[in-house]
């Protein structure tokens, strides 16, 4: 795979093995681990970034300190890249010929109770096509590195070169140790919450402290890199969370109760797919997500879920 001359370059393309190799070292923090990843030495693995930098005519990782690091360039371009060679082996996956899957990520909670409607009619109407339902913690869930076709994704999305869509939104709900003298209430507001920690997922969640007044929030934080571990976190009694009303829908656990927020702003739920080109059956299930929100709740679509 080529993707065409460069100056400066010696007359040659760029293939995907380039990005590979980028790729694994992005991914390893080292030339070594990457060639020993990729199973070829490790000169090659240097001339190979030395190449694809002079392609570009920038500097893709910083090599002035021991543990190698990504240059903001290089940060930028790995989604590029890994989506660039996602929809390389995508397109050469023999399995894919004749049925292509149809991926869809999601990070929590995926289309809240309408998760189970879209599958069941999807696979109704289209069984030739199957529909993959990918959990990624990501904050695309997946979508910006090429590991899937389109997204479940909620709050504001910021990435460059994705389309959004808004199918509804929800109301915010607290999560509360279940033994704790918060889960008695009957509902809660955001100044309930600021006498406890917060557990904050960073990598794939949307609540941050912004959420609160700048003047009344919450002293301490718990971090998190992922739904299962947020909820652990609460129900050991490290913290409180806050999260969508799908949440307490699609992940009920014993020991954490969800009380309502009062006081939050709703929580967008949005299909996302990359701006370009992308798999034929997008615009169906675009057509079948508005269908199915509609069907369950008549007057909903794009108002709170209660």
């Amino acid at each position: 795979m080529s993707t065409g001359q460069g100056a400066g370059n010696g007359g040659r393309g760029i293939e995907v093995r380039h990005l590979r190799a980028f790729l694994a070292i992005a991914d390893t923090g080292s030339v070594t681990r990457a060639a020993d990843r990729l199973r070829v030495t490790q000169p090659v693995v240097s001339r190979t970034l030395a190449a694809l930098e002079r392609h570009l005519g920038v500097r893709l990782v910083d090599r002035s300190t021991h543990h190698l690091a990504l240059t903001p360039e290089g940060v930028a371009f790995r989604d590029r890249a890994a989506a660039a060679v996602g929809a390389f082996d995508a397109a050469l996956d023999p399995g894919r010929l004749h049925h292509w899957p149809l991926r869809i990520g999601h990070a929590w909670s995926a289309l809240g109770p309408y998760t189970t409607p879209l599958l069941r009619t999807w696979q109704q109407r289209h069984p030739d096509t199957p529909l993959e339902l990918l959990r990624i913690d990501d904050r695309t869930a997946g979508l910006t590195r090429g590991e899937v076709d389109a997204a479940l994704l909620r709050g504001p999305v910021d990435a460059p070169g994705l389309i959004t869509e808004v199918l509804f939104t929800e109301t915010r709900v607290a999560a509360v140790a279940a033994d704790g003298p918060l889960a008695a209430r009957a509902s809660l507001s955001l100044a309930d919450l600021t006498g406890d920690a917060v557990v904050l997922n960073t990598v794939s969640g949307t609540t941050t402290l912004a959420l609160w007044p700048p003047d009344a929030r919450p002293a301490a934080t718990v971090t998190v890199a992922n739904t299962d571990d947020w909820i652990t976190a609460i129900a050991a009694g490290r913290g409180v969370g806050v999260s969508g009303t799908s949440t307490a829908q699609m992940h009920p656990y014993a020991g954490v109760a969800y009380v309502p927020l009062t006081d939050a702003p709703p929580l967008p739920v949005l299909l996302v797919r990359r701006d370009g080109p992308g798999h034929p059956a997008l615009p169906r299930l675009a057509a079948l997500a508005r269908e199915v929100v509609a069907r369950e709740h008549p007057l909903r679509p794009g108002n709170f879920l209660s």
